[in-house]
This record gives C-alpha cells, sequence and structure tokens, in this order.
C-alpha cells in the first residue's frame, strides 16, 4: 500500500512537469516564496551535462560545472536580492557538429577546454500572498552579465535581461508553482541583434515528510523566430529529483533530460543549501 502511494506521487510529479518551504535547488522554476527579512541563503551545487551543443563554437561535448553558486537575501518581508553564477565550466569535447562562427583559443587537437561562467544578479518582488482559493503572485527581473570568454567555446561573453511573472499555489503538502516571462538575449555572432525567447517553467513539490521532498519541473526557453540566431536557440529540461534535510543542511540531488536538438540529452545535478539569519533590516 505504501509503495502504491509512493507510486502516486511520483507519477502526481511528473505529469505536470526549487528544500521545504521557500528553497530553489534543484529546480530552475522560481519559487514564489522569499527569503526571511535579514535572512540569506546560500546555494552550491555541482552540475553534469552530457551530449551538449554551443551553436557559437560548433562544439559538443560533456559539461561540467564547478561551483553553481546562488546568494539570496531578504531585504523585506516582499523582496528578496539575488546574485550568483558558475565559478569554473569544464567541457570534455566529443567533436564539432558546425563550423565555429568565432575564433577559438584552443590548443590544435585539444579534447578539452574550460572557463569562468557567466555571472547574474536580480530580484524577486512578491506582490500578493496566497489565500484559501488563489495563488500567491509576484515577479523576478535579472540581468546577465559577460564574464565569460567566447573563445573559450562554452560561454557567449553577452549581457542578457529576463523577466517573469510568478504564481504558486499550495494544496497540503502539494506545492504548485509556475513562471511565464521573456528574456532579451543579444546575439553574438549578429551586431545589432537580440532574439525575444519565452521564458517558462512549471514545477511541483511534495513534502514526502520533515526530512524529504520530491521535486520535479519542466523549465527552458522557447525561440521565437524562424532562424535564431546562434547561441540563443531553444533550451530546456525535465528535471526530477528529491530534497533531503540532514546536519543542518538541505542537500539535493535531480536528473535531467533535455527537451530540444541542441539542449543537454541527459544530466545530474546535485548541492547543498544553508539559510541562516545575518542582519537586521532597515525599518
Amino acid at each position: 500500500m505504501k509503495m502504491c502511494r509512493l507510486a502516486l506521487i511520483v507519477a502526481s510529479l511528473i505529469s505536470v512537469s526549487s528544500l521545504a518551504l521557500a528553497q530553489q535547488r534543484p529546480l530552475i522554476t522560481e519559487d514564489i516564496d522569499i527569503v526571511k527579512p535579514g535572512s540569506a541563503r546560500i546555494e552550491f551545487g555541482f552540475d553534469f551535462q552530457q551530449n551538449r551543443d554551443f551553436t557559437l563554437s560548433g562544439l559538443n561535448g560533456d559539461l561540467t560545472r564547478l561551483g553553481v553558486i546562488n546568494l539570496r537575501t531578504g531585504m523585506s518581508p516582499n523582496v528578496e536580492l539575488f546574485t550568483g553564477g558558475v565559478i569554473r565550466n569544464f567541457l570534455s569535447i566529443n567533436g564539432q557538429f558546425q563550423p565555429t562562427a568565432v575564433p577559438l583559443d584552443l590548443s590544435s587537437g585539444t579534447n578539452s577546454t574550460h572557463d569562468v561562467g557567466d555571472f547574474f544578479m536580480g530580484a524577486r518582488v512578491k506582490l500578493r500572498n496566497e489565500t484559501r482559493r488563489g495563488p500567491a503572485l509576484g515577479f523576478r527581473f535579472a540581468v546577465e552579465l559577460p564574464n565569460s570568454n567566447q573563445s573559450r567555446g562554452i560561454g557567449l561573453n553577452q549581457m542578457n535581461f529576463y523577466t517573469a511573472a510568478i504564481a504558486g499555489k499550495h494544496w497540503g503538502r502539494f506545492h504548485l508553482f509556475g513562471n511565464i516571462g521573456l528574456g532579451i538575449l543579444t546575439a553574438p555572432a549578429d551586431p545589432y541583434t537580440q532574439n525575444d525567447v519565452i521564458l517558462y517553467g512549471l514545477a511541483a513539490t511534495y513534502l514526502f515528510n520533515d526530512r524529504l521532498t520530491l521535486v520535479s519541473e519542466v523549465a527552458g526557453r522557447q525561440n521565437t523566430r524562424n532562424v535564431p540566431p546562434l547561441g540563443t536557440e531553444s533550451d530546456g529540461a525535465f528535471r526530477l529529483g528529491a530534497r533531503i534535510r540532514a546536519g543542518g543542511l538541505m542537500w539535493d540531488v535531480a536528473g535531467q533530460a533535455g527537451l530540444y536538438e541542441h539542449s543537454a540529452r541527459s544530466g545530474l545535478t546535485f548541492g547543498v543549501s544553508y539559510e541562516g539569519s545575518f542582519f537586521t533590516p532597515a525599518k
């Protein structure tokens, strides 16, 4: 009976396809719940993605992201600031699936490359609390900074802007939340050109017990052009995983499957989060 109940829970997570209340990892879809005022949440993780295409450089390979960090700070009951990025990307090159659009600084015959990731900063605002019948509502906006070196074949080294509406609703132990928004992506190989993409995410979590939360999502971006500029193509993934509370920390793990032609075919993410009170907000 217990096994049947667990199977039904997992099936429901998959059909709707990031820790307890207000946690983000290992999901990409933004939750509506804000970090408490005066508190900060530090998220740290590692990602491994198989068979990923990098259309600007034309490389295909297995990407390892070491030090995926995110710092979220509660400034008021309804406002949160966040910043983060990837400390180091390592690409094991499988091959060149198309000609590069930019000069590459890679040794002849090399089978790997590495680079720092692009970092981001932004804010999340809660506009409406959840009611008995209605969802909580809010929005987020963020800017991605050009920290990477496009000649290393991984990053795009461009400034991009993102904004999205957020909604979320609880039904007992079950939590459903989603995002819909706009991404303004600079085209790295086409001067004075941008691609406006649709951002989307639909996620579900189930609080199995005080220590274990099951999580799932479908999230990504949808290109709006017939022929997208290189580096701005549709991208997304389905994720299924769990959060485990232990030792005063929240641990997370999730597997993923790509949704589009150039998305990573499969992948795995692992991380840890800690939240604590660090300051008293000004009144």
